[in-house]
């Protein structure tokens, strides 16, 4: 739904007609048909001048434990994978992405393994949350009320888009205090997180090291931005929103899970500032994830120290669905070869 290219289409209408169409498709509707409240001749121009949906969906796959995985082209034939996450609880999470690719090339990510094509539009983003909206709501009468942006991308390098994407979430039902944006911790964008964004919008900082030596030879954008650069960023947010940082950290064999690395990761992090989640790593090719014994001998670190920490469910692996594994198969093209995606999930879900 790009609402900036309806308005153009109903120049000639009263203001409100946008308004209207914005909360139709915010409410789940499936097209301009269901938009009663509009003249026919508005729906007809609508149908004929303005796509119901800014993307095409490609290609579906549903996980055995319920999540499912969409792989998307924008209208130049660009991929993008967005997953919905169903838990036991009733809670039905969202992970979106905000680029088509990425530039920043971390290692244990298949994201970074493709080609970059461009940054998403908010539009793009709002309409990955609104195609899985419509899907729970026609299929099991539930509707989405998390959304993470960890999918493709880095969000701070599309700040705009996202979030003008995030501050529309609530029409669909996600407020904001269930709304969390994920850095790598590109600092112009994290900046001005901290400085422009009032609203109670999560920050996740994907760390995935306790150490630059470390974090630089996994995550080449730790050389532009170091840590301490980084941390004192997000200790400045949680000085100003009274709010925890989430910590991702991903699990690698031999690389950053040993009890050694816990302990300088409670040296590095505040205990009152910071929440840990611990992911186990999916598999992408370069790296092996760690075991639970070694996962669970790293947390027992971190609860020593009365560093909060979680470690997180891995859910949609069969399906190339679970964090680092968002990453479209290589011989899918830029025209939208629909190829089933090989893998799919950048930042973290």
């Amino acid at each position: 739904m790009d609402l900036d290219l309806v308005r153009e289409v109903l120049q000639e209408e009263p203001r409100y007609r946008v308004q209207q169409v914005w909360e139709w498709a915010a409410r789940g509707a499936s097209g301009y048909a269901e938009m009663t409240h509009l003249p026919l001749r508005s729906r007809a121009l609508l149908e004929e001048r303005a796509p119901f949906s800014t993307l095409t969906l490609a290609h579906s796959s549903t996980s055995v434990d319920g999540t499912v995985k969409a792989l998307f082209h924008t209208h130049e034939g660009h991929p993008i994978e967005a997953v919905l996450m169903r838990f036991r609880d009733g809670r039905r999470s969202v992970c979106v992405s905000s680029q088509s690719g990425c530039p920043l090339t971390c290692s244990f990510c298949a994201t970074g393994q493709m080609r970059f094509r461009r940054n998403l539009t908010a539009w793009e983003i709002l309409d990955q949350a609104l195609h899985f909206k419509r899907i729970e709501q026609l299929e099991h009468a539930e509707t989405i009320d998390h959304v993470v942006f960890m999918g493709m991308g880095e969000p701070m390098l599309n700040f705009d888009n996202v979030v003008a994407a995030a501050r529309l979430l609530p029409d669909l039902g996600v407020t904001h205090r269930r709304t969390t944006i994920s850095t790598v911790g590109w600092m112009p964008g994290l900046t001005r997180f901290v400085d422009e964004v009032q609203e109670p919008i999560r920050l996740a900082l994907s760390l995935h090291a306790p150490a630059d030596a470390l974090r630089s030879s996994i995550m080449p954008v730790n050389d532009r931005y170091p840590l301490e650069q980084v941390l004192a960023e997000c200790l400045r947010y949680v000085a100003l929103r009274g709010r925890r940082v989430f910590v991702e950290y991903v699990m690698l064999e031999g690389v950053n899970d040993s009890a050694a690395h816990a302990a300088e990761l409670v040296e590095l992090l505040d205990r009152h500032a910071f929440k840990v989640n611990l992911i186990p790593y999916n598999p992408t090719g370069m790296y092996d994830g760690s075991s639970r014994e070694a996962i669970a001998r790293f947390k027992s670190v971190l609860d020593a120290a009365r560093l909060p920490s979680t470690v997180r469910l891995t859910r949609g692996r069969d399906i190339a669905a679970a964090c680092g594994q968002l990453a479209v198969e290589a011989g899918v093209s830029d025209t939208g070869t629909t190829a089933p995606p090989a893998g799919s999930a950048a930042g973290g879900v």
